[in-house]
């Protein structure tokens, strides 16, 4: 929206014309209230010192580099369970429903449309409204735990907030939070009781640090239509509010738009926004981010540290949290490894960050969404990826195109093999259920894991990660955020490998028609594998016979296959 210089002064003065309102404010606002830019929320301080402990870790990449190692549980897991939920899941139509609602363009969205038809003109129903329609009525996180557990997951990670900037819990920074509004559950406390109650380690996931302009298309209007003109809902305040469910509220303190818009154009593709700045907040995004938002979101982070201790915590940042105009980021990781290391009399936390550098992958972990590295890594990362799209969406349900328990275990094995873990989301209703699909996936992964599990937990990788056409550099399509695609097709020939000690562990991604495999990085005479080989065992059948000549091991399998996905050859030298 573009308000002249003139209109501004008739606005503060109120001799502007009520239609002048109407058509650019809309209707659910108070035209005595009104103002271009909202004011900015009183934010509620911290006390002195907050954020900030005595211990071994400084807030800089020297200090945590120089102190920082990747704790032993984290190496040992590999397989974790993620619940990327929140209200965005309510409407059940996918990823960024809190963007995407806003986004009528030249021509409407089907999000926009779907709003519009189940909710009404986002100038009367926005964002704020979706979080009170979600209540989370079906949510039953000990089960749902439990067959996580089952299916092998050695850590379970929650959501704490997304982009849209709900908090997940009891949350002292954040007025807009579970607790107070929508579901009125503390969400993270549950997350966290079931989880330790279960004995997994427990990750959080942090996303709010983009709001800042993730939601200026909240100030949007229609084009054209019967709406055009009319301004949706990220300009209220909390003086708008009256008589309102949200009395009381501010919403600011949720879309945070009370600045001058950025010139990031979320209507655009990113390719159309060449030149407008960054997308998203880091360095360059245009207004600047304001210091107290930066400080708000320290603040509900180390709340968060604070009141659940997170054996992990995920930043879905470029490299970390308003980076590099912040510092932020940095102080979180001092502290988090500080309380760690105070608590567990030794460094016991993990805290990710994607994007990095050499240096800035010695003082945290490196993780790739929706991708893997395209070669073993020597330092420990992290793919996080999921099944359908991060937030619910029924018509993946519907058309069953989740991913299989065949292409999530193969991934699993890629990703370990290479030195890394996976956290796997697994979209959850608004109500807080999963669909039968999921449940037959997540059921699935845990029966490949049943036999297998002993090649995947506490390994390290082997001299080489794998081989086949899948190693080969021509073979890999890129990933969607870098690296290489998570999921991929591979053959017979394919396999990867883990080891414990001398012991290792070939994966076999494909079952030969020809009834024997051969591993070529176990001929004889090799020089990553010169020991004698004193026996090979299919894990859930047991010990196979082999031959090993200068052109690889070759095993002779059994006629009927131990499981429908991928097959573990455990490979034991003669001591």
């Amino acid at each position: 929206m573009n308000i002249t210089r003139r209109k501004m002064m008739q606005l503060l003065a109120g001799t502007v014309s009520a239609g002048y309102l109407s058509r650019t404010f809309g209707q659910t606002l108070n035209p005595a209230s009104v103002s271009a830019i909202p004011p900015a929320p009183k934010p509620i301080p911290a006390p002195p010192g907050f954020g900030v402990t005595a211990g071994p870790f400084q807030p800089s990449w020297e200090s945590l580099a120089a102190n920082y190692q990747v704790p032993d549980w984290y190496r040992d897991a590999k397989f974790g369970i993620w619940a990327h939920w929140g209200p965005q899941c309510q409407p059940e139509m996918g990823d960024w429903y809190a963007q995407n609602m806003y986004k009528f363009s030249t021509n409407p969205n089907s999000v926009y449309q779907f709003h519009c038809k189940k909710y009404g003109h986002p100038s009367k129903f926005g964002f704020k409204d979706v979080i009170n329609e979600w209540k989370a009525d079906k949510w039953k996180p000990e089960e749902l735990l439990a067959l996580y557990k089952k299916a092998g997951a050695r850590f379970f990670a929650a959501m704490a907030n997304h982009h849209d900037n709900l908090d997940m819990w009891d949350s002292k920074y954040q007025p807009w939070n579970s607790v107070a509004v929508g579901p009125k559950k503390n969400i993270i406390g549950g997350w966290a009781k079931a989880t330790r109650e279960a004995g997994l380690k427990f990750a959080l996931s942090c996303h709010a640090s983009h709001t800042w302009d993730w939601l200026q298309v909240s100030q949007d209007s229609d084009r054209s239509g019967e709406f055009a003109g009319v301004t949706y809902d990220g300009l209220v305040s909390k003086a708008d509010g009256k008589g309102k469910w949200w009395d009381g509220l501010d919403p600011q303190d949720l879309y945070a738009q009370y600045h001058q818009r950025g010139n990031y154009d979320w209507n655009l593709s990113p390719q159309a926004n060449r030149g407008r700045g960054s997308r998203g907040n880091q360095q360059g995004t245009t207004p600047p981010v304001d210091p107290a938002y930066i400080e708000k979101f320290f603040n509900r982070t180390i709340d968060l540290i604070d009141k659940y201790q997170p054996d992990l915590l995920y930043f879905d940042d470029t490299v970390l949290p308003i980076y590099p105009a912040s510092d932020i980021g940095l102080r979180i990781a001092a502290y988090l490894y500080n309380t760690s290391f105070a608590k567990n009399g030794k460094l016991e936390a993990v805290m990710t960050g994607k994007k990095l550098n050499d240096e800035q992958r010695q003082a945290i972990l490196f993780d790739v969404e929706r991708g893997v590295t395209t070669d073993a890594e020597t330092i420990p990362w992290q793919t996080d990826t999921c099944i359908g799209e991060w937030h619910y969406r029924r018509s993946i349900f519907e058309q069953h195109r989740y991913k299989t328990p065949l292409q999530v275990v193969q991934m699993l094995i890629d990703i370990v093999s290479k030195n890394g873990n996976l956290m796997l989301s697994v979209p959850l209703r608004g109500d807080g259920t999963i669909d039968e699909d999921e449940v037959a996936c997540v059921e699935g992964i845990g029966k490949w894991m049943e036999p297998n599990s002993e090649g995947i937990y506490a390994t390290r990788p082997w001299k080489v990660y794998g081989e086949g056409p899948s190693t080969i550099a021509s073979n890999q399509a890129r990933g969607q955020f870098g690296g290489s695609r998570d999921v991929r097709a591979y053959t017979s020939e394919d396999f990867r490998f883990t080891a414990k000690g001398d012991t290792v562990f070939a994966f076999m991604m494909g079952w030969p028609e020809t009834g024997k495999a051969t591993i070529k990085s176990l001929a004889q005479n090799s020089e990553i594998f010169p020991m004698e080989i004193a026996r090979v065992e299919l894990l859930g059948v047991g010990t196979l016979p082999f031959t090993r000549n200068a052109s690889g091991v070759v095993v002779n399998l059994p006629e009927k296959k131990p499981n429908d996905y991928a097959y573990t050859l455990k490979i034991i030298p003669r001591t």
